[in-house]
């Protein structure tokens, strides 16, 4: 790959160019036509920036300081690999650009301090280089491109075709990609924003971050827009932003359900894709990052020059202050500059080749993630990029963890998912990273790409196969209970190695992809037509039962059932060893209306809908998850840090983990390969390995969980001695309103009645 020198060609201005550049051949080695011979849209006024002075190349992106002999001014650095030259652009209110090149060189990093320029300036980068597509080269000087390392953005990406680096509307659309689009795109871009870091780290010194242990976290997957935008509450003014999430009504639900930390959907600043605009919809998930420092700049109430950089911090701070957590979601794998035909928004323009993996044909790129591109993360400036990213949003902005997008795509050296590769290696041994909680979404869609159990000590995972296996068992389809046992008792067949322990197991049900829990119970196939792709989106896998019904009905049995099959999902859940995540309004039986992937419905399909907290039965299943989690957090036995044994560490035999028939006899080999709808589940209090903060041993309770998937009321014997003397029921989901009536005892060697599709939860109380 030739690397250009500093000021080795003529800088041209957009208007100087013609408006479409044939590559030099096309597929099949021939001139490609170059019928589109119009000019480039005139700008108003270009002018020179002057002075420039040498800056430095670190750190990158565009920080604001005091310069040589005490000038104010911004140093901007920019890592451009192969680029023969590199323009700085600056934009005034009117969007008047100002252009100086970037002269200075250092180890492929043009840099330069301009004098005076200060917080609020919007600014971008156009680099010049080679138009080769076949080669990966793909420099278009006329696109305006985002700083990757800008800590905000003012403006919101739309796709018109001026934006593309190449033709988009080109009539041979095989080949449209390498014919050079010279149109000025940047009246159509947003900028970055030059922002004041906090460099000293003051602003965070009184904060008290949770530090929540592992084992004792509760997570609760949000959306910033979609948790706030309908919380009546929260002023209208700030519903749907960073200021919304930060209001004490917010924070209050999140506080009386008792999670400790919130899983933000992707709040990196996103594009929305083409042909969601083109049918007047937008990316509401936000899985299409653009830019890797900045907030989101949608989110904000506050102003996006600069401002919602201090309203996320915010937010961090009040969400701490309530002893809640922020784990963001975050999306390295791919951006939104997608395929060969996607949009020239940053990446793409300022190194291509240096920045997303590419085929053996280089024209095309390889895909891992599904959305046309993945970075190649071996490359040390995209390891640097991502781990640079990581690190300002801990140490600047205030963040507690991430859960990692497609992890295994991140985990690729050359081609195939290795434990041991260069993003992880790093991660491993950078001393703030290793601090944080990570969790891997362990799959790409690559070969080879599905990777749960695998990831290395540190990391824990979204467990799929705890989903799969809770959602078949309440709908009856489970072939036996064996996969059931290792998912309830923390997935030892997947994480009891290298020193992982049960919570490296994130327990889910239900996600952002997917049914809402409520949907699960009342639908059976998807129904995607909002999204105006002929309901073939979204998986076809739902493992749901509708109870009978498609969809919402006036059946009062029914909806008496379903209502207990989504308290059977939340018991089983939250009494599970690992790590519980529930979903923001699944803990009072929020729909999508039958939609599993409303990753494009920014509305009510989405939004969560308060006005249900108005209906007694979804106060009562809210009541319930409360009451669960507060139960979690009260008795270690629920939340262990350790794999059960299943041994006997008493002369009287008492286990720490059994499990019993209905006939209040221990299972056996048979009985885990047997068809069964009834599962007895003993948690023993009394030798939970480690210590407490002092030393002493930590005991606990002894509980009995019973779980009845059958559709017909099963008789159980409840185990004797050395398991129990006597039982409490603690919550029985057949109960519509749950702790209104006294406690009901039960002598040991007694049969209870568990009425269908039901949980008892019974302690030991001697």
């Amino acid at each position: 790959m030739s690397r250009g020198a500093a000021g080795g060609r003529q800088v041209s201005s957009a208007p100087e160019q013609e408006a479409v550049q044939s590559a030099p051949r096309a597929g099949n080695g021939r001139a490609l036509p170059a019928p589109f011979t119009g000019r480039g849209r005139e700008r108003e006024h270009v002018s020179p920036l002057e002075p420039v002075w040498p800056g430095t190349p670190v750190p990158l992106g565009a920080r604001f300081r005091v310069g040589p002999e005490g000038v104010a001014g911004t140093n901007f650095a920019l890592w451009a690999g192969g680029a023969e030259s590199v323009e700085l652009c600056l934009f005034d209110e009117e969007g008047r650009e100002r252009r100086a090149a970037l002269t200075e060189l250092t180890h492929e990093i043009w840099h330069g301090f301009v004098p005076g320029v200060l917080p609020g300036q919007r600014y971008g980068f156009r680099v010049h280089g080679r138009w080769d597509p076949w080669t990966g080269a793909r420099w278009n000087p006329a696109k305006l491109l985002l700083d990757p390392y800008a800590r905000a953005v003012d403006g919101e990406f739309g796709l018109p075709p001026e934006v593309y680096g190449h033709v988009r509307d080109w009539p041979e659309q095989h080949v449209a990609d390498t014919v050079r689009d010279n149109r000025d795109s940047a009246p159509y871009v947003p900028k970055g924003v030059v922002v004041h870091d906090d460099a000293s780290g003051d602003e965070w010194v009184d904060d008290r971050r949770p530090k929540t242990p592992w084992a004792d976290s509760v997570i609760y997957e949000v959306h910033v827009r979609g948790f706030t935008r309908q919380h009546p509450g929260i002023p209208e003014e700030l519903r749907g932003t960073y200021a919304g999430l930060a209001h004490p009504a917010a924070i209050e639900h999140l506080v009386n359900l008792g999670v400790t930390a919130v899983e933000l959907l992707p709040v990196h600043q996103f594009a929305h894709e083409d042909h969601l605009l083109r049918r007047g919809l937008r990316n509401y998930w936000g899985y299409n990052s653009i830019g890797y420092f900045a907030p989101h700049a949608g989110y904000a109430a506050s102003g996006t020059g600069g401002q919602q950089v201090g309203e996320f911090k915010r937010m961090v701070r009040a969400l701490h202050d309530a002893g809640i957590e922020v784990i963001l979601d975050v999306v390295y794998n791919h951006t939104a500059e997608a395929g060969e035909l996607g949009p020239m928004l940053s990446l793409k323009g300022i190194d291509n080749r240096g920045y997303y993996r590419l085929q053996d044909d280089a024209r095309r790129y390889a895909d891992y993630t599904g959305c046309g591109n993945t970075l190649h993360v071996v490359q040390p400036q995209v390891l640097r990029l991502i781990t640079d990213s990581l690190r300002y949003w801990v140490t600047e902005m205030g963040v507690d963890g991430f859960r990692f997008d497609l992890a295994a795509a991140l985990a690729r050296s050359m081609h195939d998912v290795d434990m041991l590769s260069p993003f992880l290696a790093v991660i491993a041994q950078d001393p703030v990273l290793r601090r944080v909680k990570l969790i891997a979404e362990p799959w790409d869609v690559g070969s080879g790409g599905y990777q749960v159990g695998s990831f290395p000590p540190l990391w824990t995972e979204w467990n799929d196969r705890y989903r799969d296996a809770v959602r078949d068992f309440w709908r009856g389809a489970l072939p036996d209970v064996r996969d059931l046992g290792y998912r309830l008792s923390g997935s030892s067949d997947l994480y009891a190695w290298g020193g992982r322990r049960p919570y490296a197991s994130v327990n889910f049900i239900t996600a952002h992809d997917g049914f809402t829990l409520r949907d699960l119970v009342s639908y059976e196939r998807k129904h995607n037509e909002a999204n105006g792709e002929g309901n073939r989106d979204g998986t076809h896998d739902n493992r749901s039962w509708n109870c009978g019904v498609e969809g919402e009905t006036d059946d009062e049995g029914v909806r008496a059932l379903r209502r207990r099959q989504l308290r059977n999902l939340l018991t089983t859940l939250l009494l599970s060893t690992g790590v519980p995540m529930l979903v923001a309004g699944d803990e009072f039986g929020r729909t999508q209306r039958g939609s599993n992937n409303a990753y494009c419905q920014d509305n009510e399909i989405s939004w969560v809908d308060w006005g249900l907290l108005d209906d007694p039965g979804c106060r009562e299943l809210f009541a319930l998850t409360a009451r669960l989690v507060a139960l979690r957090h009260a008795h270690p036995v629920l939340r262990r840090r350790a794999f059960f044994s299943g041994r006997a560490h008493s002369a009287d035999g008492l286990r720490d983990l059994a499990w019993f028939t209905s006939r209040g006899t221990e299972m056996t080999e048979g009985d885990w390969y047997a068809p069964a709808a009834t599962v007895g589940m003993y948690l023993s209090g009394r030798d939970i390995p480690g210590r407490d903060a002092r030393g002493e041993p930590i005991t606990d309770d002894s509980f009995l969980a019973v779980l009845h998937a059958g559709d017909r009321a099963e008789s159980f014997v409840l185990p004797g001695e050395p398991w129990a003397r006597s039982y409490e029921v603690v919550v029985d989901t057949g109960e519509e309103e749950q702790g209104a009536a006294p406690a009901v005892l039960h002598e040991a060697g007694a049969t209870v009645t568990v009425e269908a599709r039901t949980v008892l939860l019974l302690k030991v109380r001697s």
